[in-house]
């Protein structure tokens, strides 16, 4: 039987867990919580930080594990160095850290010439100040080591940026924060999604585009829309550009969430790549899409499995998700649909219950659900997914 360890045994690990139990692998979950609700499907459960590359690594020698995989982002640095030391299948320990500190991937990008802001990172708030003055406003300020929008602040000038940087700083294992030159889109949505790399080259490109709420945070992602609304030139630019990053970074295989954006001169910048599926139950839509089982392909690569099924099979050509969220802390009394949209409605998972207290969707943390829509037509899907704050009415009291 094949011995598989998941760092991480919070909600956002279940579906992999899930998935290797189905499989009847033999399952080994490490995490600092004891009480992780991840555990029960454990069939050996450590009590450990996922932080600690030692200890993992010495508990991985220990059980003899065939394959190390997580989805959470604090740990890829550690399955990368456990999986590199036991020559297991496995991405090189320092891309994986390039990938996961938005400091050092901006370097990277702008060291092999790829389209890049310009920004400078630090961990102190006077060393801040005295170089952003090289930077023009307006500037996004970010913790380096950070996912889901936390601690993301636009500012417009020098004034706002104590605040935006004690903000990012609270959100930073690290404890450093990242200033970029905010980039003016030149089209309606962020690209986002998920890939899959199979023996260097991507096999799967489900990329999407994100919707937004900017009446409450216009840099958290409120759902996705497929398929996404870019052009046959842009799709090539996105092609050779993702394969040019993977190939200078040495990847070798496994799901990657993108964010990605054509700024002006149709240039191509890529946000975000972190080394693991996409939150928001992103590999699930993209199942009803595609009929490609990406948590099942993580699982299977991480295994060194040689028979991933990468089938695709079109299901549905236009889908969507909806993240139910608030625009201020409260109580969440009802979730009211407009008759427009119910027909449209195919699949709900609520993370709150009427009663429960909710906060204001400032990071994906702070979701109350996910929705998920599927259309009859293009012009459906744009026309409702345009208005679709207005269609689904979460009320808070």
């Amino acid at each position: 039987m094949k011995r598989l360890m998941i760092l991480g045994g919070s909600e956002n690990q279940l579906p992999l867990i899930q998935c290797a139990k189905q499989q009847a692998y033999f399952l080994i979950v490490c995490d600092h919580a004891s009480d992780n609700v991840g555990r029960v499907y454990a069939d050996r459960f450590y009590c450990v930080s996922t932080l600690d590359r030692e200890a993992v690594l010495s508990i991985a020698r220990a059980e003899r594990i065939d394959g190390i995989v997580t989805n959470s982002e604090p740990a890829m640095s550690t399955s990368a160095y456990v999986g590199n030391m036991l020559g297991l299948v496995s991405n090189p320990h320092e891309s994986v850290i390039t990938l996961s500190r938005k400091d050092l991937f901006r370097s990277f990008l702008r060291k092999n010439g790829f389209a890049c802001p310009r920004s400078l990172a630090c961990s102190n708030y006077e060393g801040l100040s005295g170089m952003v003055n090289d930077l023009e406003f307006p500037l996004m300020v970010k913790p380096v080591d950070s996912s889901g929008s936390r601690g993301v602040t636009y500012i417009s000038s020098s004034q706002e940026l104590r605040k935006a940087f004690c903000k990012a700083l609270g959100f930073s294992t690290l404890k450093r924060v990242i200033v970029e030159e905010y980039i003016e889109r030149a089209h309606d949505y962020l690209i986002g999604g998920d890939i899959f790399v199979v023996d260097g080259r991507v096999s799967v490109w489900g990329l999407m585009n994100c919707i937004r709420d900017s009446s409450v945070n216009e840099f958290v992602p409120v759902g996705k829309s497929f398929p996404a609304f870019i052009t046959t030139e842009q799709s090539a630019i996105i092609h050779e550009t993702i394969h040019d990053l993977v190939s200078k970074l040495h990847i070798r295989f496994g799901a990657f969430n993108v964010e990605l954006m054509f700024g002006p001169h149709n240039r191509l910048y890529v946000i975000e790549m972190n080394p693991r599926n996409g939150g928001n139950r992103i590999p699930d839509i993209l199942k009803e899409i595609t009929g490609v089982d990406l948590i099942k392909a993580t699982i299977s690569a991480s295994l060194n499995a040689q028979d991933i099924d990468l089938t695709y099979e079109k299901r549905a050509q236009y889908m969507s998700t909806y993240i139910l969220h608030s625009s201020r802390n409260g109580i969440l009394r009802n979730v009211i649909l407009d008759d427009r949209i119910m027909y449209n409605v195919v699949e709900t998972t609520l993370y709150k219950q009427i009663g429960d207290a909710v906060s204001k969707f400032d990071n994906a943390e702070h979701r109350i659900g996910i929705m998920f829509l599927r259309f009859r037509s293009l012009e459906e899907m744009k026309e409702k997914t345009a208005n679709i704050c207005d269609l689904i009415k979460v009320i808070i009291q």
